[in-house]
């Protein structure tokens, strides 16, 4: 058996370089590997030179190897937004400055790939990948896509490099391996960097992605010393990626802590949005990069659906509850899990609707636990306000954080139950006083349609003499969805994710959140009725999904916002 180490990306890190070796020797790996693209990011280009020959380093090179060896004017990485460009240009520029030419002209004599038989194992070694130098060879790529590549080599063991991420997959008899970078973290929040341990015997190869701890704090200074953008220190010392993000995929990117570079979020939107909640400010901590979760296109807000079922059949109901919808109700100890999760995920805010909550027997528990953590909207037709119901609601008095929403779509009984059902709209009021009584927040949504739109200043007028006044009233858009085939068509390529959470799975907004009507708004059903889809995942879902559907981040419209 023979026992290799490979490493790439070295980006004038000596202290990540140096760890390598000490490592890989200690694990007995008997040759090393070096992919290529030894400079860039760093501050010590020349530092990398001498640990690679005094270790008898087999270099392959990469682009940057290559440019910065015929003193190209670009490194040549691959990219294409203008934004990954640019840093790319201010670390390229350095590193062309301060590499010596004894060292650039060694830089020359590299292969950019290697191929030998080792132990009966055909080893191809490459950069980008076995179509180009700079190709981005990502785990994410569609499986047509691996084979191409693979079949271009025809190898047993085919290693790679320039993505930056660390990967194995085995495609027909081939294993690959992208060894990840000693340069920089990969973009998970560890400090550590990647290598490839790999033993071969009897024609076979086994390869494991080693962990590898280093100095980073040395190349944290050595990079500030030599000057170089803040944001290039700042990723060896959180762990994620703060630059050149546009070429990453959505899988890989949402990932990582950061999506989006801050000058792609919207100062505006195309269309008014409707909420209540302000859109949440961005906190410039200078960095040129933003999460999209807890901006104003993917909201810290959540919503429970804590039942379908409901004491009305709603004409227009854009998630078909009704009293013969389907039992999906979700237990207090799961919303109490939720909870915990949501808090721990950085949301700010959660919405307990169904159906109707207040047929959930554990519904005022639900909410005195969310209202410990976290501010409440409870979304409620509020015509059960009686009986031990009634005395449920009395336990809600005076609680913080907590606001009942009720629907109300005109100014009488006409409009209102004309969609909602005989009766609906005088218990509805009631609701709304006794609620009030009890000196409880509420605020009114109403559902606007062509047979309403006169009702829109009446409602305004009959809640404004009730003290229900600005922002406590707001109206929103009929959709398309559930029972309705009219008003607005929202799907998600017109709505930033409002992550909704159901006794089904997660979805990626609450007016899509019934699986039988809006199946396409579903991100993934819980794998079991025990096992449900984290919240962590939850968000990874949504923000893959966006950055699939808008992958230059261009906006998102939010033609439909429920918090209304």
């Amino acid at each position: 058996m023979t026992r290799i180490a490979v490493c790439g990306g070295v980006y004038s890190n000596p202290y990540a370089l140096r760890a390598f070796v000490e490592d890989a020797r200690t694990r007995g790996a008997e040759r090393l590997y070096c992919l290529g693209d030894l400079g860039g990011y760093g501050g010590e280009p020349d530092a990398v030179w001498p640990l690679l020959t005094d270790n008898d380093i087999t270099v392959v090179a990469g682009n940057y190897d290559v440019a910065i060896g015929r003193g190209d004017t670009d490194c040549g990485c691959g990219y294409t937004d203008p934004r990954d460009n640019e840093f790319a240009q201010l670390m390229y520029d350095f590193t062309l400055q301060n590499t010596s030419r004894a060292y650039a002209q060694w830089m020359t004599t590299l292969p950019t790939e290697r191929r030998f038989d080792l132990d009966g194992v055909d080893v191809h070694l490459v950069h980008g990948s076995t179509l180009a130098l700079n190709d981005f060879w990502w785990e994410s790529l569609p499986q047509e896509q691996h084979e191409l590549r693979v079949q271009e080599s025809g190898a047993d063991l085919i290693m790679c490099t320039h993505s930056g991420l660390p990967w194995t997959r085995q495609v027909g008899d081939t294993l690959v391996v992208n060894v990840g970078v000693l340069g920089r973290p990969a973009n998970d929040g560890g400090r550590n960097v990647w290598y490839a341990l790999v033993d071969l015997e009897d024609g076979r190869a086994t390869a494991e992605l080693v962990p590898l701890e280093y100095d980073w704090q040395a190349q944290a200074a050595s990079m500030r010393a030599a000057g170089l953008p803040e944001a290039f220190v700042e990723t060896n010392e959180n762990g994620y990626w703060t630059t050149c993000l546009e070429v990453v995929p959505p899988y890989e990117r949402s990932k990582g802590r950061y999506q989006l570079y801050r000058s792609a979020l919207p100062d505006t939107f195309e269309q008014e949005q409707v909420s209540w909640a302000d859109a949440p400010d961005v906190v410039d901590d200078g960095l040129p990069v933003v999460p999209l979760f807890g901006s104003a296109l993917f909201p810290p807000r959540l919503w429970l659906y804590t039942n379908f079922h409901c004491n009305l059949a709603c004409s227009y109901c854009s998630v078909a509850s009704s009293p013969q919808a389907r039992r999906r109700s979700v237990s207090l100890e799961r919303v109490q899990r939720l909870v915990d999760e949501a808090v721990t995920e950085g949301f700010t805010e959660v919405y307990l609707t169904g159906g109707e909550p207040f047929l959930e027997p554990d519904i005022v528990d639900m909410v005195l636990y969310a209202t410990e953590q976290l501010d409440v909207v409870l979304l409620t037709n509020g015509m059960l306000y009686q009986g031990h119901r009634l005395e449920r609601l009395r336990r809600l008095a005076g609680r913080e954080r907590l606001v009942l929403q009720t629907s109300i779509d005109a100014a009488s009984a006409e409009g209102h139950d004309r969609n909602r059902g005989r009766g609906s709209w005088q218990k509805a009021m009631d609701g709304l006083r006794l609620a009030k009584g009890l000196g409880l927040p509420v605020r009114v949504g109403m559902t606007y349609t062509d047979a309403n739109e006169h009702e829109v200043p009446l409602l305004r007028e009959l809640l404004a003499g009730m003290g229900i006044t600005g922002k406590d009233f707001a109206v929103r858009p009929l959709v398309a969805r559930g029972f309705s085939t009219e008003g607005a068509h929202v799907d998600e390529t017109n709505t930033v994710p409002e992550l909704a959470v159901t006794a089904d799975g997660v979805h990626w907004h609450p007016a899509g959140a019934d699986v039988g009507t809006s199946p396409d708004m579903l991100l993934a059903p819980h794998p079991s009725p025990e096992d449900w889809v984290p919240l962590a995942e939850a968000k990874r879902l949504a923000v893959e999904r966006f950055l699939v559907l808008r992958r230059d981040d261009g906006s998102l419209p939010l033609v439909y916002n429920c918090a209304v």
